[in-house]
């Protein structure tokens, strides 16, 4: 089939699919309507919900492009490991060190591994970003919205010309659903932080991936694996001993163990993120830093 005749069937589709007048429209919350609906319906109050996507701080919708095919390269980690990186990894795991190695004690999860890791995600606290991470995460959410979705489906058409080497509707759509429903839950749990914190959810801060603290952590693996690592009875990932904590517990839940072979190491951080070349750089890394 034709590139033409690809894009007059999106299109067709695309009409029949909003053809009732004002069904995505009719939420105040300026194009994020698809996701308001979804929070409401998971037991989020609306007026909670429409507060926090009305508010200014939060631009409007207006579509997502999103690849096919998406991945990391090496080169975005080559810095990672040079002698200067080395060094403040090196640093980072001498200042923590009390930390470091009482939370490996109660853990199994090596010193130098959780200091790798807090040192490629945020430099040891230098870099932890300062993007809502609400929008951010909503974004990544709205991946498979009915509009975007259609959107993303002639754009790849168009892209793969007349003869694709895959069937590019089915991978959109594979593609599209996947964002939505692995950062969906993101979303709804960043209210729940914010309301087990007592903050307004737009305050929360990270990295334009959503990811916050020394970890950077994913709102649910804050539910999930938040650990109070100097006692004071709150947990916060920007300060180091909760951070430490929380890394080495995420590590501890997702299958690390004392004895644990290369292999194994890989398929945890895997869990982490899921980028061949990041894991290589955190396990060289690793490598790299002293051991006593």
């Amino acid at each position: 089939m034709g590139r033409a005749p690809i894009v007059r069937m999106l299109l067709v589709a695309g009409t029949m699919a909003f053809g009732v007048p004002g069904a995505l429209a009719s939420s105040q919350a300026r194009g994020w309507g698809y996701l308001v609906e979804r929070l409401v319906a998971d037991g989020v109050p609306r007026a909670t919900v429409e507060r926090a996507f009305d508010d200014p701080r939060v631009p409007r919708f207006d579509g997502l492009d999103f690849s096919l095919r998406p991945g990391e390269s090496h080169a975005l980690y080559r810095g990672l490991l040079s002698a200067r990186s080395v060094a403040g990894a090196s640093d980072c795991l001498a200042e923590h060190r009390a930390t470091l190695r009482r939370v490996e004690r109660e853990t199994g999860v090596p010193a130098d591994v959780v200091a790798a890791i807090l040192h490629v995600e945020s430099r040891c606290g230098a870099y932890t970003g300062n993007q809502t991470v609400l929008w951010r995460l909503a974004r990544l959410a709205m991946a498979a919205e009915p509009r975007n979705l259609h959107r993303n489906l002639l754009r790849h058409a168009l892209l793969q010309g007349p003869r694709p080497a895959f069937d590019v509707g089915e991978l959109t759509r594979a593609r599209g659903g996947y964002l939505e429903e692995t950062f969906y839950p993101e979303v709804r749990a960043t209210f729940q932080v914010a309301d087990r914190l007592g903050l307004d959810p737009l305050a929360i801060r990270g990295s334009m991936a959503g990811a916050f603290g020394l970890p950077q952590f994913l709102p649910s693996n804050y539910l999930k694996f938040g650990t109070d690592g100097d006692g004071d009875g709150r947990v916060s990932l920007y300060d180091p001993d909760d951070a430490v904590a929380s890394c080495a517990r995420y590590l501890q839940g997702n299958g690390w163990h004392p004895g644990i072979d290369r292999a194994q190491k890989r398929q945890v951080i895997w869990t982490y993120n899921r980028s061949t070349p990041y894991i290589d750089t955190v396990l060289a890394l690793a490598d790299r830093l002293p051991r006593s």
